[in-house]
Order: structure tokens, then C-alpha cells, then sequence
């Protein structure tokens, strides 16, 4: 059996570094992927919950912030659980197990200080708009 997942999105809230009571790093984040193919001008978002562990969760919140571009390596894992209504759901997550930099330039404003990457016209736009933009 094989369970691997890649995704390469952009990081779609803050990144926070949490520790648990048994001292292990953890951050968790939702990463924004669009879908590569559409009909009509619409495009379409997915979101993605990803949980990084130890040495991965400290990488992760030392050199990515919100809306930067990501490449996110993991399994994908469901936990059951009961909603506020006495439900029956399942939690949907990837265990990330490599992060990567995807090759998108950090830009500087005057002061030398890292800007937020530039509006693409959606909030998480695509780093390739046409598929003449990948090499496969």
C-alpha cells in the first residue's frame, strides 16, 4: 500500500509555532491549491490542512509566512471525531513529511525588509496560469 500526497499551494494563514506538553514542536496551517484545470473564467480553490512535526515545524515557521508559495510532501491521514452537534465527522490532514521552496523569489521593499508576495489578482493565485508553464 502507498500513501503520498503532494500539494504546492500558498500558505493561506499565519504560521505559529506550538509546542505539546511533551515538548514536541508542531505547527499546523492550511495551504491553498488552485485546481489546474478549469471551464470558463472561474478558477477554483482547494484547501488543504497540513501538520508539521519536530525539525519540519521549526523550518516551516522560520522561513515561510502567510501567502508565500510552498511544496508540501507528506501522507494523508483522517482522525473521526464528533462535531459541536453531536455529529459524526472526519478530520482530513496531511502529515507533512518534507517542505520544500518552490523556487519563488522573496521580494524586498525599500528598507530591505521581505514584502509580501505580489497580488496576482486572486488571493491565491496559481504560480503557473497556462499548462505551457510546466515542463511536463
Amino acid at each position: 500500500m502507498y500513501n503520498k500526497i503532494i500539494l504546492m499551494g500558498r500558505i493561506a494563514n499565519d504560521l505559529e509555532l506550538k509546542t505539546t506538553p511533551n515538548g514536541v514542536n508542531v505547527c499546523a496551517f492550511r495551504v491553498a491549491v488552485d485546481r489546474r484545470f478549469q471551464g470558463g473564467d472561474e478558477k477554483k480553490t482547494d484547501f488543504f490542512n497540513i501538520v508539521a512535526w519536530r525539525s519540519t515545524a521549526e523550518f516551516v515557521t522560520r522561513y515561510f509566512a502567510k501567502g508565500r508559495m510552498i511544496l508540501v510532501e507528506g501522507e494523508m491521514q483522517t482522525r473521526p471525531y464528533t462535531d459541536k452537534n453531536g455529529n459524526n465527522a472526519t478530520w482530513y490532514e496531511v502529515n507533512a513529511e518534507r517542505i520544500s521552496f518552490t523556487g519563488e523569489k522573496k521580494q524586498e521593499d525599500a528598507a530591505g525588509t521581505a514584502a509580501p508576495p505580489r497580488d496576482t489578482g486572486s488571493d491565491y493565485a496559481s504560480a503557473a496560469d497556462s499548462d505551457d508553464d510546466y515542463p511536463f
